[in-house]
Order: structure tokens, then C-alpha cells, then sequence
């Protein structure tokens, strides 16, 4: 069952489900946003209009997302590879997700790398590279 506190991000719970199995019992907490730190920094290491490079603490993460999901909706997330480090204090992982893009209907298919750190139990630090290109060929696509 959902937990209604989070119902405003469900476009994008396929992508929130692949994480959590990710990092399975590394981490405490039912939904990604429970097993993220309060300060955790969110980087980004590709240039996507709206969304910021680095992003810190839980509450501005919360917001990023909101926008994400008023304007794509995944269906899937899927091809997880994982990749155990520091002795349970990192992970990387790999996968892709698949969706549309609600403004135009266009269907939007992304590949991802991870990179996570760990501390207390919970994400302290996350590092994301995605296919660039993939993005932008979706979301400068004309409406059907």
C-alpha cells in the first residue's frame, strides 16, 4: 500500500520502487523518501532545464521531484544492475526507466548510473549520470 503522504509523487514510483529494492537492507524506511538523509546532497551531472546540479536536504529533494512528476509519468523501471562497495557504505546502480511525457505524449526511455553513498542507515549522498541525449530527444519531441 502507498503511503498517502507521498500519493503526489506516484508518477514517478516505479523509479522510487527500483531504488528501494536497490539498497535493500542497507537502508531504514518503506519509500525513497524515508531512506534519504535530512541533508542528503543530490547531485546531477548532466544540464536538464528546471533541474539544479546539487541538491540539498530532503525538503528541496521533495520539490525537485514534485516538478518531475507534474511533467513525466514512468511506467517501468527495470534492467537494475547493482553494485555492492565500501563495505555496505556505497552502491552503484544501474537501470533505466521508461515513461511518457505528459505535455506531449512522447515516450520517454532513459538509462542511469548511480552512484550512493551511505551513512547511518540512510542515502547521504547521491551521484547521477544519465544518457543526456535520450532526455533531450523526448522532451524537445513534438506532441503527437
Amino acid at each position: 500500500m502507498t503511503n498517502p503522504k507521498y500519493a503526489v509523487f506516484d508518477p514517478a514510483r516505479p523509479y522510487f520502487d527500483l531504488v528501494r529494492t536497490a539498497l535493500g537492507d542497507l537502508v531504514d524506511g518503506e519509500h525513497f523518501f524515508d531512506i534519504v538523509a535530512d541533508d542528503v546532497v543530490y547531485e546531477v551531472l548532466y544540464d536538464i532545464a528546471g533541474w539544479p546540479r546539487v541538491i540539498e536536504g530532503r525538503p528541496d529533494l521533495m520539490a525537485q521531484f514534485r516538478g518531475y512528476c507534474d511533467h513525466i509519468r514512468l511506467q517501468t523501471a527495470d534492467k537494475l544492475v547493482r553494485h555492492a562497495m565500501d563495505d555496505g557504505r556505497g552502491l552503484v546502480i544501474e537501470y533505466e526507466v521508461h515513461g511518457t511525457i505528459l505535455a506531449t505524449g512522447v515516450k520517454y526511455h532513459n538509462r542511469f548510473c548511480s552512484i550512493i553513498r551511505i551513512e547511518n542507515r540512510k542515502v547521504a549522498h547521491w551521484r547521477d549520470y544519465m544518457d543526456s541525449l535520450a532526455a533531450w530527444n523526448a522532451l524537445t519531441a513534438r506532441a503527437r
